[in-house]
This record gives C-alpha cells, structure tokens and sequence, in this order.
C-alpha cells in the first residue's frame, strides 16, 4: 500500500498551481507589454519627426531667399508718403495752382481775344467813314459857301453829321493849333522860328476814337502870322455882315 506525501501526482497542471504566485507572474508580463508599447510609441513619434525634418531638409533652400525678394519688391513699390497726410496736402497744393494757372491763361486769352475782334470792329469801321470823308470835304465846302444854311441838302448833312458823330467820328486841324508830324500833312512850311502853327488848313483830319483815319493837310506858319490871318478873317466876316445889315 502507497503512502500519501502530500504531493500532487502532476504539479505542472495549472489546477495544482499555486494562485498568487500566478497572479504575479500574470502582471509582471503586463507590465512588460505596457512597456513595449510606450516603447513602440515614442519609437513611432520619433520616426515621425525625423520624416518631417527630412521633408523640410527637401524643400528648395532658395525659396525662402525668393520670398524676401518679392517682399522687398513690394515695399519698394509702396511709397510711404503717399498714404500720408502732408503728400495730400502737397497734391492739393499743385493741383490749385495747376487751375489757377489755368484761370490766368484763360482770362488772358479771352481778353486779348476780345482786344483782337474790338480791333477788328475798329479798323472795319475807319475803312468805311474812310471812303466817306470825300463827301464830308464837299460838304464842308459847301457850308463854307453857306449853301447848308437851310433846305434839303442842309437835312442830309445834319442826319449824316449825328451818324457819324455817333460812331466817335471827330474832324482835328484848326488854325492856330500847334503843328505835329504825326497827325498833321504839311504841303508848305512858311514858318521862320522853331514854334511852328497850323496856317491855312485845306484839309480836315478826322479820328475815330483813338484811330486816326486821316490826317489833315495845312500850310504851316508862324504863331503871329496865324493869328494875324485868324483875325483878318474875322474882321472880314465882322465888315461883310455890317454890310449886309
């Protein structure tokens, strides 16, 4: 007869085992895998990391240099003042004076326009009472004549009298007044000092406004031969109307 030595006749089965020695082995082998997956983990981040530096490593290493260029360019495009407040007021400033400018050249050209058709108006007009003063010398003479002292030739030279007066027309020579070579046709010059007067005046000179139209033909004499003629003339006039009285 066997005797019973406490033994299990199998101690590898795992019904024979002992529980807490199980248990520790069970969570030492957990531990360890924990640790080789963080292992694995911080294994796999770190390839990552590698990959993206690599990746970086790989770009052109000019872009960067043709980024900063462009940007470069960009300002050197933008003019700082030109946003700013005083090139506002400079431009505002350039701008009023280019339209004043304006305004001056314009004001000039409309006044010199003026001048020039004014002109225009003037000369057209001393033309046609050009072609007129042969009728006023012939009526001249005949109001010297006294055929203008009444009838209708004496109403056709008033009429065309105030006609013309109202165009600035206005007869020039008298004798007696001073001579002058701009406005005065001397013929004859009987004159013997340096003060010359208008003698005898065969032909009036007429201006229209400041135009002359044409000047007046005279005899030139002396200040005391002038007016012993002017005197002469008046006491013939004076004797010839006791005459008739």
């Amino acid at each position: 007869m066997t005797q019973f030595n406490g033994m299990p006749d199998n101690p590898g089965d795992p019904d024979n085992t002992d529980p807490e020695a199980t248990s520790a082995d069970r969570a030492e082998e957990a531990a360890a895998e924990a640790a080789d997956a963080q292992s694995a983990a911080g294994a796999e981040a770190q390839a990552d990391a590698e990959a993206d530096a690599a990746e970086e490593a790989v770009l052109d290493p000019t872009l960067e240099a043709d980024v900063d260029e462009a940007l470069a360019d960009v300002e050197g495009d933008v003019d700082p003042e030109a946003a700013g407040e005083p090139n506002l007021e400079a431009q505002l400033a350039e701008r009023t004076e280019d339209l004043q400018r304006l305004n001056a050249e314009y004001t000039n050209y409309r006044r010199r326009t003026e001048r020039e058709r004014q002109g225009v108006i003037d000369n057209t007009k001393a033309q046609v009472i050009a072609q007129l003063l042969p009728i006023l010398d012939d009526l001249e003479l005949a109001r010297q004549h006294g055929d203008l002292e009444d009838g209708p030739l004496k109403s056709m030279a008033d009429k065309l009298d105030n006609v013309l007066q109202g165009q600035k027309l206005a007869a020039f020579g008298e004798e007696g007044d001073a001579f002058d070579p701009e406005i005065h046709e001397a013929v004859q010059d009987l004159s013997s000092g340096d003060e010359k007067v208008l003698g005898t005046v065969l032909r009036r000179g007429y201006r229209v406004g400041d135009r002359l139209v044409r000047n007046a033909m005279v005899i030139i004499a002396d200040p005391s031969d002038s007016s012993a003629s002017t005197d002469e003339a008046d006491g013939g006039a004076d004797s010839h109307g006791s005459e008739q009285s």
